[in-house]
């Protein structure tokens, strides 16, 4: 048997054999942290997801727990500490009143339906069961909860109350985070849950009125924070009066009652959504990652007025397809690069957190929880990419930071597919993430990376993103690691170690193949480092153990544990 060295240098020649490098780019990577354009510190729990709330049950089981997403959520938990954050919101959400005398594992319509809307705003039923549900989710989950502001009947204010006490009361090993009031309230004169004069005056209104009840009601007692919502949970506000701005001036951050309510601006966006997009939606369109920057440039303008008030912004409904994915668009791995690129993309611009949207029958939602139109529950190529986030998140233990590297000089058949950014730990470039979207797998890209003279003649181990195809539905790897389409759980499918060194200079050509992925770690292999949980304990690391990965010092888990600690003073 070959040697673990002679066994690297031949998988890395197999691999580079049958591709052509047409093209390249330079890229500087400042060594330090100071001087460099990144993102804040990242939240372990930053890559997220969204859950319709009348499919809850399919992700998290009836009666019996649904340990298949259980594990999946878990995995994620484990490579970057803390669990990826929930928000259990949608459409439905405007649809729920809570009755603690309904007992079951499920919702039922309800029979004394009085709501207004093209499906009545009070049309379904919920109990403890409900919550008792979203509470299997992984330890230390943090959970974002709709509220149903769409309901007017003459209790609406007491059954809001009834849900949020509910939501308070039910969630014990999980966390509850936040609450939204009210989905997409800029859709509601045309889903029928508003007439007449319903803008973003009157939203404000009705959102300062229901966070004061449930604040003074639920949230004063339990000794949670008045800042504990997240308005204004809209579809869009282009061309119309639910602009952050606007809402600012209509009084949205203002007291009421000498209490002030916001925590975070919150609003939704798909890249594309059925029915509404105009252009053809394709997987190639979707690989254009120029694309995604012309959809999110009012999102862009969006996030830096909100940042300008002093609240962070948090992207709670987002996905490559919407409303429920498209098949060979949003199920293929082509969709796990646009969902890599997403991430660090909104990281950079100091999105604090970003969900993508799951239904139990969306072929964009990251697994198949259940059976579906007869295919059995499995997961799609975007989880790896939620696996990969989670690790390079990891790798810095609280310290991830994230810079975009220009890369707008590529041209040719690589223009809009090219994608680099730095990632920092502990003030220190650490890793780069490079992203090579151009359909098919015959060609690459180069990038000639500097990672300056003080990085000279490092090794830097490369963890790929990877797949036979970009149309390929089965079949991604991530970091050499597999996760069963039956338990959830993780294995190593290819324990090769991809190394390279830096020359004199801290300067290395990397070649990407074309729809492939490669995050570039120095000194060590990518999750092979221990991870800070938050309880404190640790994990061993994910991977393939590697001598140079760094442990866990006496003097990082108390500065961790006490980020961790303050977080959840500040937010829970």
């Amino acid at each position: 048997m070959a040697s673990p060295s002679l066994r690297t240098v031949l998988h890395s020649l197999a691999l580079l054999a049958p591709l052509t490098s047409a093209q390249s780019v330079s890229l500087q990577i400042q060594p330090k942290r100071a001087g460099a354009a990144v993102s804040d510190e990242l939240s372990p729990s930053f890559a997220g997801f969204g859950i319709e709330p009348s499919n809850l049950f399919s992700f998290t089981g009836n009666e019996t727990p649904n340990n298949f997403s259980i594990q999946l959520l878990q995995n994620l938990a484990d490579y970057s500490g803390a669990p990826p954050h929930i928000r259990v919101g949608g459409n439905t959400q405007d649809y729920i009143l809570f009755n603690s005398s309904y007992t079951k594992f499920g919702w039922e319509k309800n029979a004394k339906s009085i709501g207004k809307g093209a499906i009545a705003s009070d049309s379904m039923i919920v109990g403890p069961g409900y919550f008792k549900a979203m509470d299997r989710f992984p330890k230390g989950t943090w959970v974002t909860y709709g509220l149903n502001l769409a309901y007017q009947g003459s209790d609406a204010a007491d059954k809001m109350v009834e849900l949020a006490q509910a939501a308070v009361d039910g969630l014990k090993n999980t966390q509850l985070y936040s609450f939204e009031i009210g989905n997409e309230p800029d859709l509601w004169l045309q889903n029928g849950f508003r007439a007449g004069a319903w803008d973003g005056k009157a939203y404000t209104t009705a959102f300062l009125d229901a966070a004061d009840n449930v604040y003074n009601k639920v949230l004063k007692p339990a000794g949670l924070p008045a800042t504990f919502f997240e308005p204004p949970a809209t579809a869009s506000t282009i061309g119309n009066t639910f602009e952050i701005t606007q809402l600012t001036n209509d009084g949205l951050l203002g007291d009421r009652n000498g209490n002030y309510y916001v925590g975070w601006w919150n609003q939704h966006d798909y890249f594309q959504f059925i029915g509404v997009t105009t252009e053809p939606i394709t997987l190639d369109n979707l690989m254009n990652l120029d694309s995604t920057n012309t959809q999110f440039a009012y999102w862009e303008k969006q996030i830096k007025i909100a940042l300008g008030t002093g609240v962070p912004y948090v992207l709670r409904e987002m996905s490559s397809v919407g409303p429920i994915g498209m098949h060979m668009v949003s199920d293929t791995f082509g969709a796990a690069l646009w969902t890599l690129n997403f991430f660090l993309y909104t990281a950079t611009l100091n999105v604090s957190s970003v969900q993508m949207h799951m239904t139990d029958n969306s072929n964009a939602s990251a697994w198949q929880p259940i059976q579906v139109y007869g295919n059995k529950p499995h997961v799609r190529p975007q989880y790896y990419a939620h696996a990969a986030v989670h690790q390079i998140i990891g790798n810095g233990n609280g310290t991830t930071q994230v810079g975009s590297l220009d890369v707008g000089k590529v041209g040719g058949d690589y223009k809009g597919r090219i994608r680099a950014y730095s990632v920092y730990a502990n003030g220190k470039a650490q890793a780069a993430a490079l992203i090579n979207s151009k359909p098919g797998t015959s060609g690459s890209f180069t990038f000639n990376l500097n990672f300056g003279a003080e990085n000279a003649n490092k090794k830097i181990y490369l963890s790929y993103l990877t797949a036979d195809s970009h149309e390929a539905l089965t079949g991604t790897r991530w970091n050499g690691i597999t996760f069963d389409d039956v338990t959830g759980r993780a294995s190593i499918a290819d324990d090769t170690l991809n190394v390279q060194t830096l020359d004199g200079n801290g300067q290395v050509g990397i070649q990407v193949r074309d729809s492939q992925a490669i995050v570039a770690n120095l000194d060590w292999q990518l999750g092979s480092n221990e991870v800070i949980k938050q309880d404190g304990s640790t994990t061993s690391g994910s991977r393939r153990k590697n001598s140079a990965a760094p442990k866990t010092t006496a003097s990082t888990m108390a500065m961790l544990m006490g980020i961790v600690s303050m977080i959840f003073i500040c937010f829970a």
